[in-house]
């Protein structure tokens, strides 16, 4: 998973491994270069991995920037624009993760790399249920603010999760954002992400923020960047790679005709909208559905924003529950801008007081 990153002052090449980074953080004001990057690490990997090695998802809430991949057939899904999907993608990414892990403790390896030097041994053997080769995921979110806004609770503990924990099992994270803030780059995000890449930003506090020093408020635009790698204490000046939209696209046709993507079923576009499954019904429904009914029928009205503030969820997965529990006769329709009305009261829901969780006292 080697990449080119440019050239530094001196005019030496700087490449870069994912596996030893191994999340990557780029941010920087609006035309510093960050696209660029993106763009030039997506070219660098598809000219060295086949779609058997490395699959990718790739997160674009701007629509322009990483459409053109669309189609190729490292793809894990197509391209997702929609911040509600994205947020439910990372979050069936965690589940992937945690599938990964089971699959690693039953084979009695600890990485991917080792599982799949078993299987290759498995395979050759000739042995039955030989498991299949295990492709790297490489995440790409062009625009992380847009995430934030969105849905800042469950976006921000899927990436935590995955930046914790995901490395071993072969998957990776590269974040763009053009808004270094700190409620967008939060102290846990930042704690997980050793490898940073700052471009020009406007303020001290903007450098400090990304790098946790100065000096990126100094830069000179245009791909000019302070590459800050997880081995390393100080950040490196480099004059990034930059890749010409023609030369994207030219890549990107080669490998389209080399055959058409192979989405993986679990994130297929259905279930990205439904919340996680076909049925339509939201993710974790099983263990959020009773909880959010037992709020409800406590607080005896029923809203989007008091599902949001006690379940500490987004309005898409607050606004499916109160769906859910409408077609089940908890609640009435709505009525405009004023609260669902409850139809059933606790005994009705079948559950005891002494067994609801602590709630309002109402």
């Amino acid at each position: 998973l080697s990449f080119a990153i440019g050239k530094d002052i001196g005019g030496q090449h700087i490449f870069a491994r994912l596996e030893n980074m191994p999340h990557l953080l780029v941010a920087g004001a609006t035309g510093s270069g960050k696209s660029a990057c993106v763009n030039s690490i997506i070219c660098s990997l598809l000219y060295r991995a086949t779609p058997r090695e490395v699959r990718f998802l790739m997160i674009d809430p701007k629509r322009v920037e990483l459409t053109m991949y669309n189609a190729i057939p490292h793809l894990k899904s197509p391209v997702i624009t929609d911040a509600q999907q994205a947020a439910m993608a990372l979050k069936l990414l965690v589940k992937e993760m945690e599938d990964r892990y089971k699959l690693f403790a039953t084979a009695g390896v600890r990485d991917i790399a080792a599982f799949n030097r078993q299987a290759a041994q498995t395979r050759e053997a000739g042995a039955p249920d030989t498991p299949p080769h295990m492709p790297y995921i490489i995440v790409f979110i062009d625009e992380f603010a847009d995430l934030m806004m969105v849905s800042a609770n469950e976006v921000e503990n899927a990436v935590t999760r995955l930046a914790q924990m995901a490395r071993g099992v072969g998957i990776h994270l590269v974040l763009a954002t053009q808004r270094p803030s700190v409620d967008v780059i939060t102290g846990v995000i930042k704690a997980n992400f050793p490898s940073r890449i700052a471009f020009q930003v406007s303020s001290k506090v903007d450098s400090r923020t990304i790098l946790d020093a100065n000096g990126a408020d100094a830069l000179l635009g245009r791909g000019d960047m302070l590459y800050s790698p997880a081995s390393s204490s100080k950040p490196l000046r480099v004059q990034g790679v930059f890749v010409t939209t023609p030369e994207v696209e030219r890549i990107a046709a080669f490998w389209k005709e080399q055959g058409a993507p192979v989405f993986d079923p679990a994130f297929s576009d259905s279930k990205l909208k439904s919340g996680g499954n076909a049925e339509g019904e939201v993710g974790e429904a099983d263990e959020l559905f009773s909880e959010a009914v037992s709020w409800v029928v406590r607080a005896k009205q029923a809203s989007t924003s008091l599902l949001q503030r006690r379940l500490k969820i987004g309005y898409s997965r607050a606004a499916r529950l109160l769906d859910l529990m409408e077609e089940r006769g908890v609640v009435g329709p709505p009525e405009g801008s004023k609260p669902r009305k409850v139809l059933v009261s606790t005994d009705d829901a079948g559950q005891r007081d002494d067994d609801l969780p602590e709630g309002p006292n109402v």
